[in-house]
């Protein structure tokens, strides 16, 4: 059958459509994406505003118009971070359902970690062992931890890419002393929870997903999308390290020029690139894998299986 997962995030809403059955992977077929920036979207009250809800709205039905020209059975909504985190999230979810017909399922933090561990587990398999997997999102940093596809320990912390860069990096480029503010705080909220894995030994693979570590790989040398899914790809703490102070002096025009980095996302890049420095150096990892499926995929996966095989 035809699937489509309508992921309403921090950075973007992105329709992800793939052709799947269970005990088979899921094959991509189309995707649709807009970005909305939802998090920067939110009033000093913490709220969506009316006209930031009048956008999702326009863009949800432009991803079912999506959705109904390709052919798609069922769609699997959800809402991460920013919509979870809203004080109106409730009002905001009601008006998209008169408008939309859509019911979007709010993920928890420590949902989305478990269901991107699933969707890392099941890319690289029993033969990787204990997986770390991190996850750095527009509003959200996820990290779990496991041996099976349900981790042992899963959590979720507030330091998205795209929150931190609106509440702690003003300037363009940043002032030296704000990035220095922000990478303190991005490592005393990471310590914090480094105790709570470790307990478990130390992983025997470390992967991260999400466009943020993409980008990053890239710079650092990782082989291009275009060269497809399956070509590894890693990132190296050294590497990631001598590229911080790079970003940090140059401006979001001049950090879009860089190899992988696209317009959108070159704002933020400079907060992400602390969050996974702080997070590597934490967790004493020198060197993860990017994994090409992430939360998205997880979504899908628990649904097949599910679902009663044909």
């Amino acid at each position: 059958m035809r699937l489509g997962v309508l992921d309403v995030g921090s950075n973007t809403v992105h329709l992800l459509v793939v052709d799947a059955h269970p005990g088979a992977r899921p094959l991509p077929a189309h995707s649709h994406k807009a970005d909305l920036r939802l998090a920067q979207l939110l009033e000093c009250t913490g709220a969506i505003g009316g006209d930031g809800v009048d956008k999702l709205i326009a863009v949800i039905l432009d991803a079912l118009q999506a959705a109904e020209d390709k052919g798609v059975v069922e769609i699997l909504p959800f809402a991460t971070s920013a919509v979870r985190e809203a004080s109106n999230a409730d009002e905001v979810l009601a008006r998209v359902k008169d408008a939309t017909g859509v019911e979007l399922q709010v993920l928890t933090g420590a949902e989305e970690a478990r269901l991107t561990f699933l969707a890392a587990r099941r890319w690289f398999g029993w033969s990787a062992g204990k997986l770390l997997v991190l996850d750095i999102g527009g509003g959200s940093l996820e990290i779990a931890y496991g041996i099976d596809e349900e981790p042992d320990a899963a959590v979720s912390l507030p330091l998205g890419a795209g929150r931190l860069t609106a509440g702690w990096l003003p300037g363009d480029p940043p002032d030296p002393a704000d990035v220095k503010a922000l990478r303190r705080h991005v490592r005393t909220e990471i310590a914090r929870t480094v105790g709570e894995f470790s307990r478990f030994g130390a992983p025997d693979h470390v992967v991260a997903t999400s466009k943020t570590f993409k980008q990053l790989a890239r710079l650092a040398g990782a082989a291009r999308s275009a060269e497809g899914l399956y070509v590894q790809r890693d990132l190296k703490r050294q590497s990631l390290e001598a590229w911080v102070p790079r970003l940090t002096g140059m401006t979001a025009a001049e950090r879009s020029d860089l190899p992988g980095v696209s317009d959108g996302r070159a704002g933020q890049l400079l907060a992400g690139a602390l969050v996974a420095e702080g997070a590597m150096d934490l967790f004493g990892v020198e060197t993860v894998e990017i994994c090409p499926w992430a939360l998205r995929e997880g979504v899908i996966l628990r649904r097949l299986d599910h679902m009663p095989a044909t």
